[in-house]
Formats: structure tokens, C-alpha cells, sequence
């Protein structure tokens, strides 16, 4: 880590209200960061997602993989995907991000983006199967990319950089409140994984 990055308060919190978010920077070394990108990359089951959009589903460039603690189903865009059992990298990642966030997860939704033309829309995780007001961390591997807040009623905005190896941290009211996006750049022409931490409530 660089010296601007070691002096990131993982404590502040990035959103002016109704929300807390906060960034850690990076938490592995490039090294380490670098061996879990190509491990990833190589040998996750990726997939092409499919989204609702205007009605239709539209299958996107950008490829997702999705892990769990069960064969946990989630649904979003009106597509459902059932969870695939951890791999021992993958655990180590999540042992990791719980330990730098003093949270729970009990399932992960990968992201591929194969370069910076993909991307992400306006949107919330607030499915239906997601624990209401639960922790949700973000970890970025690969390239560098913008995120982006907006306030779903003042519309107000708040972006940062994402780091390889960095961790993202949305609690509280964040997804009831605001929407994210990972916007589309032309500028990036490399790939970037993304491993969202989210907690499944389980059905009794």
C-alpha cells in the first residue's frame, strides 16, 4: 500500500445521509490481490446475466458467478440463479472481509467485467431475499473503476475510485435510500472482478 491509501479512515462514512458506506482501501497486498484475480478469472463457473430492461430480457457482456452457504436462490431483474458451493479461495476471501468488517455473510455474487465498457446501471440491492438493512461488502479486483452514489429523492451524488484488492462496505439504510452504479468508461481497457458479500435470509 501506498501512503495515501494507508491513511483511508475506514470509519468515515462517504454518504452525507440516510446510508452509511464506508471504504477500507485496499486489503491485500498486489501480490495476493493479483494470485485471487487470475485464480477467479480461471476458474469461476461464469455466466452471462440477464436482465429485465423495457420489458425485455437482455443478455449482457458482462458475466456473474453466485455462491452460498446452501444452494441459496436469489432473484433479480426477474431471473434466479441458485447458489454454487463455496471454493476454498473464495472462503478465504470471505473470512478476510468479515474479519475487516466485523460482519456475517452467508453468500457472495460475483461480477466480470471483461474491460471498462461494461458496466453496471442505477440500481439498489434490495431484493426480497436479502436481510433488510444487512451489511452488503464490495471487494474490487483488477482494474481501477469509478462507483457512484445517487440519492433516490434529493438525487444528490457522491463517487469514489475502487482500488485493486480494495473493500466497500453498505450498511444501514443505503439500499433504501440510494441507488449505486459502476459506470461505463471507454478508458479501461482491462478486466475487473467484483465479489459482493451479502447475507440470504434463510426460510424456516
Amino acid at each position: 500500500m501506498d501512503l495515501f491509501t494507508s491513511q483511508i479512515d475506514s470509519t468515515q462514512n462517504i454518504l452525507p445521509k440516510d446510508g452509511i458506506v464506508n471504504y477500507f482501501g485496499p486489503i491485500l497486498n498486489k501480490e495476493k490481490a493479483d494470485f485471487y484475480f487470475q485464480q477467479l478469472l480461471d476458474h469461476m463457473p461464469w455466466e452471462h446475466d440477464v436482465v429485465q430492461m423495457f420489458g425485455k430480457q437482455i443478455v449482457t457482456k458482462r458475466k456473474v458467478a453466485w455462491f452460498g452457504d446452501e444452494p441459496f436462490k436469489y432473484t433479480y431483474s426477474k431471473n434466479t440463479k441458485k447458489a454454487s458451493i463455496w471454493t476454498p479461495e473464495l472462503l478465504e476471501i470471505k473470512e478476510l472481509v468479515e474479519k475487516q468488517t466485523h460482519e456475517a455473510f452467508n453468500s457472495c455474487l460475483l461480477n466480470l467485467y471483461h474491460t471498462g465498457e461494461e458496466g453496471m446501471g442505477w440500481h439498489s440491492d434490495d431484493e426480497k431475499e436479502l436481510k433488510q438493512h444487512g451489511a452488503i461488502a464490495s471487494l474490487s479486483l483488477g482494474s481501477e473503476r469509478k462507483f457512484a452514489f445517487k440519492h433516490k429523492t434529493t438525487k444528490e451524488k457522491t463517487e469514489l475510485f475502487l482500488d485493486h484488492g480494495s473493500l466497500l462496505l453498505m450498511k444501514g439504510e443505503t439500499q433504501e435510500y440510494w441507488h449505486h452504479r459502476l459506470p461505463p468508461t471507454k478508458k479501461v481497457n482491462t478486466a475487473r472482478i467484483n465479489l459482493t458479500f451479502r447475507t440470504i435470509i434463510r426460510k424456516t
